[in-house]
């Protein structure tokens, strides 16, 4: 069913009806998209912070990062870089998503389980003998 199709099935019935993926994906890289479900936009943020995850776990994997070192540095880039993508890109009103600190938790322990097993996968393949 097309968006327009869609949109007019709505308006006849007043059904809400759940975005698609492909119009979710197209909102996360349009700046200053309009959010019109709170859930829809801390999706977004959840599946930024896993993609975050794995490809950050990559990274300290092929470089012989180790320790609290690499895990601060996970923390501070993951928060760094939500913070940026919802203040600066998205430029979303925190107080409509229960603030500041609820937008940076969605999804920060996820990615850093994701995180954790792509670093440790590729540290030991790398750079340990066995």
């Amino acid at each position: 069913m097309s968006s327009s199709t869609r949109k007019r099935n709505v308006e006849r019935t007043g059904e809400t009806v759940a975005p698609t993926v492909s119009e979710t994906i197209g909102k996360a890289f349009t700046s200053k998209a309009k959010w019109t479900d709170k859930d829809e936009f801390l999706d977004v943020i959840y599946w930024l912070r896993q993609i975050l995850g794995v490809l950050l776990g990559v990274v300290w994997g092929l470089l012989p990062l180790k320790g609290i070192l690499g895990l601060a540095l996970f923390f501070a880039v993951n928060v760094l870089i939500t913070y940026i993508y919802f203040t600066s890109f998205q430029k979303v009103d925190e107080e409509e998503y229960g603030g500041i600190s609820e937008i940076l938790k969605e999804g920060l322990m996820t990615s850093f389980s994701s995180f954790v097993v792509m670093w440790i996968l590729l540290y030991s393949w790398l750079h340990t003998e066995t």
